[in-house]
């Protein structure tokens, strides 16, 4: 299967078109030398600053790689998609009379597990997916395909500080549930039908610590076998149908 490439906008003028026009953007692209050459560049990056897109200072070589057109030192990836705001999303959720179920992705890069574990999560119930800014699978036809659609439906929130994002919900009323190999309780030893959020790292790097430090439980999938964990893709199943199982038995 032929790999699909993201939408990228390039040029200066056409980028801050786009941002007039309320197109969402994944990240931006800038040529090193390109920082101080310029008001309209710097006019671009404070317009990043202000607006909380990530960006990033990368070599000319980098961006002559994507396109080989007039690209004036900058390239930004349109996303596929609307994003939330879980400030908004929160509140309507306890509004509804519903238990919150939120799921949080430290740093999930790869974009099939992304759009796997989308596609899932709207299957299961989840309310919302809450992102980090930076460090995450970008959000393009790809991964919109691989989730089948999924992402159209559920809502998909960016925050610039999962820290402070914990917070939010714990003092929202929410408990954090971090999946972790070294946790010695089990998912099937938890309590699920209270207002929680599931948070799920890479399967490089884990959960950030001084994110995990914060959660209010780590949980565990029990594994038999010698591989010492699960694709996360497949993990947010486990663990996100333990919390369908778990709360429409509550119900009944």
């Amino acid at each position: 299967m032929k790999k699909q490439k993201p939408q990228v906008i390039f040029g200066i003028r056409p980028v801050l078109e786009a941002l007039d026009a309320g197109r969402e953007i994944e990240k931006v692209l800038v040529r090193k030398s390109s920082s101080v050459n310029s008001e309209i560049m710097r006019d671009l990056v404070s317009r990043l600053q202000s607006e909380q897109i990530p960006f990033q200072y990368v070599p000319i070589e980098k961006l002559d790689s994507i396109t080989r057109k007039n690209h004036q030192g900058v390239v930004a990836y349109v996303s596929e998609i609307n994003y939330s705001d879980i400030d908004f999303i929160l509140p309507r959720i306890f509004e509804h009379g519903k238990t919150p179920l939120i799921l949080i992705l430290d740093q999930v890069s790869d974009v099939r597990n992304f759009g796997a574990i989308a596609r899932t999560a709207e299957c299961a119930g989840v309310d919302a997916i809450v992102l980090p800014f930076k460090g995450s699978a970008m959000i393009t036809a790809e991964a919109v395909k691989t989730s089948a659609g999924a992402l159209h439906t559920i809502p998909v929130c960016r925050h610039d500080d999962l820290k402070v994002l914990v917070e939010y919900l714990k003092s929202s009323g929410l408990q954090i549930f971090a999946a972790s190999e070294k946790a010695e309780k089990t998912l099937y030893d938890t309590d699920f039908t209270v207002p929680a959020a599931i948070l799920l790292g890479s399967e490089e790097k884990g959960i950030t610590p001084v994110i995990l430090y914060r959660s209010d439980h780590l949980i565990s999938i029990p594994l038999k076998g010698k591989i010492a964990s699960l694709n996360v893709s497949v993990a947010a199943g486990v663990i996100l149908y333990e919390v369908f199982r778990q709360r429409q038995h509550h119900v009944i």
